[in-house]
């Protein structure tokens, strides 16, 4: 705001000064438009040289103006710089509010999750969907041309920072370091089925018969883990496609 201030009172005082002493003098300022655009010019240290004061109180005037507009353009740069520079460390960090839709969701980054969204660009259904990794296993974003949300996935206020109201696909990946992993994953889906009426879910669970899917408010697709680690140690990536099958069959 201060910035501003100073700007609009250099540009209405000194173009009025401007052009108090030098029209009439100086043949080059025809108009009003024309201290203007001096004004611009030199604020900016461009110097083209065209619109030159002939007076020396013009040149004072000049001399205020060029000291004035290195101040306030060079204010302008760095506020700028750091406003980028904050943004792309809350993206790195994942503390950025993301604003996108119709995206892929990741909960939790585990191994068998990296699987999966290396796997994503040879899906026809999934390569052109946006992905947003919320997790708290990592501190920074492990993809960096994906978007990251820094926190426990469990809740509300991470899932809403991944926009997961407008997310296409959700998927809950199990973490094992808690002792019933599924009971973790399931309530993370509960959370996800309050946020998001229509994306299709599909959760990690250790035992895909839990009789705890039968309580989701709405039909879940299960990934069995045990076979998702078989794919990780037979070196074969997680085909999104066969994933995609088994929403037919929930």
């Amino acid at each position: 705001m201060f910035l501003v201030v100073v700007a609009a009172l250099s540009l209405g005082g000194n173009t009025f000064l401007f052009w108090t002493f030098e029209f009439g003098s100086n043949h080059h300022v025809k108009n009003f438009f024309d201290v203007v655009y001096w004004w611009v010019v030199t604020s900016a240290t461009v110097g083209y040289g065209d619109i030159a004061p002939i007076t020396w109180q013009g040149k004072v005037v000049a001399m205020e103006t060029i000291v004035i507009g290195f101040f306030i353009f060079a204010s302008f740069v760095a506020i700028i710089a750091e406003a980028v520079h904050e943004y792309l460390e809350r993206r790195i960090n994942g503390t950025a509010q993301i604003n996108i839709r119709n995206h892929i969701v990741i909960c939790e980054y585990t191994a068998i999750a990296d699987e999966l969204i290396q796997s994503l660009p040879q899906s026809s259904e999934l390569a052109n969907h946006e992905v947003v990794i919320v997790s708290d296993l990592v501190s920074r974003n492990p993809y960096p041309k994906h978007h990251f949300v820094c926190g426990v996935p469990i809740s509300p206020s991470a899932l809403k920072k991944a926009n997961i109201g407008y997310a296409d696909y959700v998927f809950i990946f199990a973490n094992l370091r808690f002792a019933d992993p599924d009971v973790k994953t399931m309530h993370t889906a509960s959370r996800v089925l309050e946020l998001n009426s229509t994306a299709k879910v599909f959760v990690e669970l250790v035992n895909p018969g839990n009789d705890l899917l039968k309580y989701a408010s709405r039909p879940l697709v299960a990934m069995d883990s045990r076979k998702l680690i078989e794919y990780v140690l037979q070196r074969k990536m997680i085909d999104p496609h066969e994933l995609m099958k088994e929403i037919g069959r929930s």
